[in-house]
């Protein structure tokens, strides 16, 4: 479905990525996975060409993404869903019209039919019952369902997932959980779920990617994951405090650091 092949991108001096490559499979769930601050929802940006990178090659269902022209990549957008990480949803818009709109802009299907295929996709998030509430009146985990929603709004192919389940409350995150897993098979989908949420996302995804530094430092199934002798691996896994990666960010040694002014007085 997608082939990243030697991706760079850079923000400034920081790279983000360092010519990664990685695969994502027609009808599976697949996460990228790896500490806060890797680049995985930039990973996601760089998939749906909002940013474009420095090198490399990004194809989705064989077409080059960054190749591709203005109206070339609406188009292959169209088959993207996309769950942002904060629901994004318009607050101004009834949880009806949230999931309308982007059928009003992008077909021309009449109001009767809108309405049919807003309440399939209200029903299958189960909350076709909140249709007329506001984005105000809902809590944290139906606004990210209805979210999801209006990100099958237009039968993408496939979607993806930024932090789905941050900030979620234990009965909301299992209902999400349960959600993607259930849409991805019913619907053969293709899933891309971007998280550092181990136990949730390694319980529902096909193939895992890790990534730190700008490399994909472990691949694999669940299982392999959990196995891998990576010290890298098994310190994300676990959440251990001692590891590769360190606790303090680089800094100078402390003591000089300290005593600097003392010894400048």
């Amino acid at each position: 479905m997608i082939s990243i092949r030697n991706l760079t991108f850079s923000r400034g001096d920081r790279k983000i990525f360092d010519n990664i490559s990685l695969d994502i499979m027609p009808h599976k769930i697949t996460a990228i996975m790896g500490p806060s601050g890797t680049g995985k929802t930039t990973l996601l940006k760089l998939i749906g060409g909002q940013l474009t990178p420095d090198s490399g090659s990004i194809v989705v269902n064989q077409q080059n993404v960054h190749q591709l022209s203005r109206s070339e990549l609406y188009k292959l957008r169209k088959k993207m869903g996309m769950l942002f990480q904060s629901g994004a949803l318009l607050t101004d818009m009834s949880v009806y019209d949230n999931i309308a709109f982007p059928i009003r802009e992008h077909t021309q299907l009449t109001e009767a039919m809108i309405r049919t295929v807003v309440l399939m996709k209200l029903n299958a998030v189960g909350l076709r019952g909140a249709r007329d509430l506001m984005p105000s009146e809902l809590s944290g985990g139906m606004a990210r369902r209805v979210a999801m929603a209006r990100a099958l709004a237009l039968d993408p192919e496939m979607i993806m997932y930024d932090e789905p389940f941050t900030g979620q409350d234990p009965i909301s995150l299992g209902v999400l959980v349960q959600l993607i897993k259930t849409l991805n098979h019913t619907l053969h989908l293709t899933s891309i779920v971007v998280s550092h949420d181990v136990q949730e996302t390694a319980s529902i995804a096909d193939y895992i990617y890790l990534i730190s530094a700008g490399k994909v430092i472990g691949h694999g199934t669940p299982d392999e994951i959990r196995n891998t002798e990576s010290d890298w691996v098994q310190q994300f896994m676990q959440g251990k405090a001692d590891g590769p990666v360190p606790f303090h960010y680089p800094a100078n040694d402390f003591g000089h650091e300290l005593f600097a002014n003392d010894t400048q007085q």
